[in-house]
C-alpha cells in the first residue's frame, strides 16, 4: 500500500512549509485543511522540520494512503478524547474530593499506577453520594471535545462503525451512544443501592487489556482486516489498543501514548481522523 505524509492546519496555505524544500517531496494534493504528499512507507520527516512543524501548531504523520471508507470501525476512549473532562474526576467533586481523585487519574493516564487498581481506589472515594450528581455531570459539566459531531456524521455517512469504550462509567457511555447514535460502547458499571453509590464497580473491569480484546473481537465480528480499524485515545490504558489498530490515533495525548501511535492531534480537534484520509 502506498503512504502518504499528511500535514493538517486550519489555515495551511498562510503556513510557512520551507522546511520541507529540502526532502524534495512530490507536489502535494491538498484536501480540506490537509496536505497529503506521496512518500514511501518508511519516510521519517527530519527533526528539524518536525520541529518546525509543532511551531507552527501543524499536526502531521505518514499513514497508509487510504480513503475514509475504507475503514471499517473506530473505536475511541472516551474521557478527555470523546468528550473534555475525565468523568470520575467531576463526580468526585460532589464529595469535595476532586483534586484528590484527578490526581490518581492523572497517574493512571501518565502510566505510573496500574489503571484497575488506580480506578477501584478512585470509586471507592465515591461511597455514600447520591446518584442524582451523575445526571448533574452529564448535564452540566460533560462536554463533547471539539469535532466529535463532525467525525460521527462522517462514520454514518461513509459507513464506518464507531465503538466508545472507555475506563469510565456505562452511566455516560449509554446516554452518549443514545445522544450521538453509534453502534457500541462498553464502559465499568457503578454499583448503586438505594439511589447511593457504593463505592464498588460490578461486573468486568474495562481496562488497557479488556480495551485491545474489544477491538479484536469486533474486528472479527464485522469481518474487516486490521487496517481497517482505527483506535484513538488519550491515556496509558489506550495505548494496547492503539498498537492492536490498524492506524493509532493519540489525541491530546500522554507522551507515552504518542509514542505508540501512527499519528497524533496535538493541535487540531477530532475533525482532523477524519483529515488523515482521501
Amino acid at each position: 500500500m502506498s503512504h502518504v505524509l499528511v500535514l493538517q492546519h486550519p489555515a495551511l496555505p498562510s503556513c510557512d512549509l520551507s522546511a520541507l524544500a529540502a526532502l524534495k517531496l512530490p507536489t502535494p494534493t491538498a484536501n480540506g485543511h490537509s496536505l497529503r504528499f506521496p512518500v514511501t512507507a518508511d519516510f521519517e520527516l527530519s527533526a528539524t522540520a518536525q520541529a518546525e512543524l509543532m511551531r507552527q501548531e501543524i499536526d502531521f504523520a505518514v499513514l497508509p494512503d487510504m480513503a475514509f471508507s475504507d475503514l471499517g470501525l473506530i473505536v475511541s476512549d472516551m474521557d478527555s478524547t470523546l468528550i473534555t473532562i475525565e468523568c470520575v474526576d467531576e463526580i468526585a467533586a460532589g464529595v469535595g474530593l476532586k483534586e484528590q481523585v484527578a490526581q490518581i487519574t492523572e497517574q493512571s493516564m501518565r502510566g505510573e499506577l496500574d489503571f484497575e487498581q488506580s480506578l477501584r481506589q478512585r470509586v471507592a472515594l465515591l461511597a455514600g453520594l447520591d446518584e442524582a450528581v451523575l445526571q448533574e455531570v452529564y448535564d452540566d459539566v460533560l462536554q463533547l471535545s471539539p469535532g466529535a459531531e463532525f467525525l460521527l456524521d462522517e462514520c454514518q455517512k461513509y459507513g464506518v462503525h464507531f465503538m466508545l469504550i472507555s475506563g469510565g462509567f456505562t452511566f455516560f457511555t449509554e446516554r452518549l451512544q443514545q445522544r450521538l447514535g453509534f453502534e457500541y460502547q462498553y464502559a465499568n458499571i457503578l454499583e448503586i443501592e438505594n439511589g447511593k453509590l457504593t463505592g464498588r464497580l460490578n461486573g468486568r473491569i474495562i481496562d488497557a487489556q479488556a480495551k485491545a480484546d474489544l477491538l479484536v473481537q469486533y474486528r472479527e465480528k464485522l469481518s474487516l482486516q486490521p487496517q481497517q480499524v482505527l483506535a484513538m485515545g488519550d491515556g496509558a490504558n489506550d495505548i494496547p489498543m492503539i498498537r492492536t489498530a490498524g492506524v493509532g490515533v493519540a489525541y491530546r495525548a500522554k507522551p507515552k501514548t504518542q509514542a505508540e501511535a501512527d499519528a497524533c492531534i496535538n493541535f487540531g480537534t477530532l475533525a482532523q481522523v477524519r483529515g488523515w484520509f482521501r
